[in-house]
């Protein structure tokens, strides 16, 4: 789960060791994607430039309220499309949900970073994928092509390790 049934996640599942590890990846990429529920809530955090998904526009627009964010519908307008609009032709794409977002893109990851943290529960939580609890994080990766890497850990009290999925690139 990533965040409780509200969609909010609670400060139970924040850890200063996973902020550092989300906070410095995202000042090294050149654009975010997210859903309208979900942000970093950083520092520099209006610095980045980013994709907001929404349903509310028939395609693509400026967002009026953060002049580095462009509007992106993806039932009106492609994903290159909105890369375009935001003025990114090239570099690192960050995707960090929810869980919609998250699936949108399941078959382009080149590495997608799974977050856990064993000892935090959220009943009627909000599943990080579509399939969660039926499946777990882990075989919904699996299922689209994403091999588990070494876990990095991230707060040794609290069992909070991070691990990179990355895509299995397939041989002739």
């Amino acid at each position: 789960m990533l965040a409780n049934a509200r969609h909010v996640m609670p400060d139970d599942l924040k850890f200063e060791g996973d902020k550092r590890f989300f906070s410095d990846a995202l000042d090294r990429v050149d654009l975010i994607v997210h859903g309208r529920h979900s942000h970093e809530d950083q520092p520099n955090s209006p610095l980045r430039k980013r994709i907001v998904v929404t349903r509310t526009i028939p395609g693509l627009a400026p967002d009026p309220s953060n002049s580095r964010a462009t509007l992106w519908n993806p039932g009106g307008a492609t994903f290159e499309a909105a890369c375009d609009r935001a003025g990114v032709r090239y570099g690192t794409v960050a995707i960090i949900g929810g869980p919609g977002v998250f699936d949108m893109f399941m078959d382009r990851y080149d590495t997608f970073w799974l977050s856990q943290a064993p000892r935090v529960r959220l009943p009627d939580g909000e599943p990080a994928f579509s399939g969660v609890p039926a499946l777990s994080p882990q075989e919904v990766l699996a299922s689209h092509g994403l091999r588990a890497g070494k876990g990095q850990i991230l707060d040794a009290a609290e069992g909070v390790v991070v691990t990179p999925w990355r895509r299995v690139l397939q041989t002739s």
